[in-house]
Order: C-alpha cells, then sequence, then structure tokens
C-alpha cells in the first residue's frame, strides 16, 4: 500500500511517499481501507517532534480518517468488513489502510460522504465538548469565537447556532469572515484590522460576552478574557498563534470569571459513555442540516507536504481533505 512517510523531524516538505506492507489487525484493533483523511494543525506539530505524542520513526501523520473496514481482529464486535466508518487515530492516516483499536471508531451516519466523515469527528467533537460541556453554553448568552474560519471554530459556530447562543467570529481575513457568516455567525470581527476589545464593547453594548472559544492563544487571549461578562468562561482550545499566553489572574477574580481547559482526546479516554452520548448529538444535528462540515480543497495523499503546508502557513478555511478515491 502507498504511505506519506515521517522518516525525519522536519517540516511538510520532508515527507516523502514510499509503497510498504499492508497491515494487518491484532486483538482488539481493525484495518481500514482508506477513503479520506483530513489535514489538522496537531499533524503539523508532529511531524515537527512537537506534539505531546511522539511515534517512533518512521510513521504517517493523520489523526482523522474515513473508509471502509477491510479487517477486524480478535475481539472486536459490533462491525463487520464492509463497514463505512471514521476514526481517530492521533497518526497513521495519510495511507491507503491504517490500522486502529476498534475503540476508536464510528459509523458513518447516513447521507455523510467520506469527505465529511472525514472532517467531522475531530473539529465537531472538540467544539462540542468546550460548548456543551466545559463552557456550558446556554440560549441566549453570547459566544465570541477566535480562529473562527478554521475547523473547529466553523464547527463552534454551528454548535453554538444549534445551541441558541448569539455567535460573534473572529478571523484575519474578509474572506474568511464571509466563510464564518454563511455558517451562521450574527457578527464579525476582522481583528487583523479592528481592535478586538473596542469591538467587542461595541456589539455587546458594553456588556462583555459569555463564552470565549480559543483555538489560536498568542495576543488574542487576554483581550477576548478582559472581554468577558461577570462569570464568563474563557475555553482554552490550543494554541495555533503558536504562543502560549500569560494571563493576570487578578482578571479573573475581578470579573469573576473561569479559564477552562478542553483536553478533548482525555475526555474520550475517561469518559467513553458521555463521548458516544456527544457524538450520536452531533449525528442528529447534521440530520437535522444544522451543522455541515466546510471543506475548502481535496488533494490526492501524493499531495499531502502541499496541504500541511498550507495548514502550517495558516491558509486554511474549514478543512482540508486528502483522498484516496471513492469519496
Amino acid at each position: 500500500m502507498k504511505a506519506v512517510l515521517c522518516k525525519a523531524y522536519g517540516p511538510p516538505e520532508s515527507l516523502v511517499v514510499e509503497e510498504i506492507e499492508s497491515p494487518s489487525p491484532g486483538a482488539g484493533e481493525v484495518v481500514i481501507s482508506v477513503k479520506a483523511a483530513s489535514v489538522n494543525f496537531p499533524d503539523v506539530l508532529i511531524i515537527q517532534n512537537k506534539y505531546q505524542f511522539k511515534p517512533s520513526l518512521p510513521f504517517s501523520p493523520g489523526s482523522e480518517v474515513a473508509g471502509v473496514l477491510k479487517a477486524v481482529g480478535e475481539g472486536v464486535s459490533g462491525f463487520t468488513p464492509g463497514d463505512r466508518v471514521m476514526a481517530f487515530t492521533t497518526y497513521g492516516a495519510f495511507a491507503e489502510e491504517v490500522r486502529t483499536e476498534a475503540r476508536r471508531i464510528l459509523t458513518i451516519p447516513d447521507g455523510m460522504t467520506f469527505t465529511q466523515a472525514a472532517a467531522f469527528g475531530l473539529t465537531y467533537a472538540t467544539s462540542d465538548f468546550a460548548l456543551r460541556d466545559r463552557g456550558a453554553l446556554k440560549p441566549d448568552e453570547t459566544l465570541l469565537v477566535l480562529g473562527a474560519a478554521g475547523g473547529v471554530g466553523i464547527a463552534a459556530i454551528e454548535i453554538g447556532k444549534a445551541l441558541g447562543a448569539r455567535v460573534i467570529a473572529c478571523a484575519s481575513t474578509e474572506e474568511k469572515l464571509a466563510v464564518c457568516r454563511e455558517h451562521g455567525a450574527d457578527e464579525t470581527i476582522n481583528y487583523a484590522t479592528e481592535d478586538l476589545r473596542e469591538r467587542i464593547k461595541q456589539l455587546t453594548s458594553g456588556n462583555g460576552v459569555d463564552v470565549v472559544y480559543d483555538p489560536v492563544g498568542g495576543p488574542y487571549t487576554e483581550p477576548a478574557l478582559r472581554s468577558l461578562a461577570w462569570r464568563g468562561r474563557l475555553l482554552v482550545v490550543g494554541f495555533a498563534a503558536g504562543d502560549i499566553p500569560k494571563i493576570p489572574l487578578n482578571l479573573t477574580l475581578l470579573k469573576g470569571c473561569s479559564i477552562v481547559g478542553v483536553f478533548w482526546g482525555e475526555f474520550t479516554r475517561r469518559e467513553p459513555d458521555r463521548f458516544a452520548e456527544a457524538m450520536r448529538q452531533l449525528g442528529r444535528w447534521f440530520a437535522e442540516g444544522r451543522i455541515r462540515p466546510h471543506v475548502s480543497e481535496t488533494f490526492p495523499l501524493e499531495r499531502a507536504a502541499e496541504a500541511l503546508t498550507m495548514m502550517a502557513n495558516r491558509r486554511v478555511t474549514g478543512k482540508v481533505v486528502l483522498t484516496t478515491g471513492g469519496v
């Protein structure tokens, strides 16, 4: 089978595409014939040895995949070869076949394509865990989404609207903000050209926002925190800007607000029943047309380096997906 390989840590252009042996499932494992695999920011980090998970070299990047079950290992129940599934793999998905634990796979909802499925799970599940569980977002509250044109950002906009919130989307270009409006954002802020705090004041009549969804970090976190309303919640989702902000803790005292960590991967491991129910809810929203993955571009597997470079340079709107055919 063909696979994208990281043989030495480095930038996307250091990756190679080679033929390797097809995997076989062990006990509790499955092998998926890959139809589509989405590109996520951790994929950029893992090939540079900057991610918390550090697989042994050589390995294939790729943490989110959709395809058809090729084989199931001993002890696997509820799935059979031929099933349409999506999976969270941490790494290994940028290949024509991938082996993973059976507990990591989910049935693809009816009406969802392989491309949509590859772009669905991680982003929507992360944003759902952040907003419903960690942020306890309520109807009629105001949600501020930083990095709103990215995969998790668009998911946060749509889930926020499904929960009845008013959503303010923030991004760095007018083109990105147009996509945010297409996915339901009530208001938008271009934080490359506008003063973030002043614009939030204008849009909230000085009251501030109830929840901040922050997958960006860097220079935007503190002004967003300062813009929280009383009892507001800042959701720490990631640091796509590269810098981990250092926050003056007196702000939490003065605003009676919370800074809440969102570690979705650990949630799925520690609370599998709640995770399963969350995915069922997302499936219902998809069936109702309330959420829909935004796939801006697709590339063949051989162009994985190009897709990863786009992600590294923050030129992706929504999700970019690699395909192997039959999507």
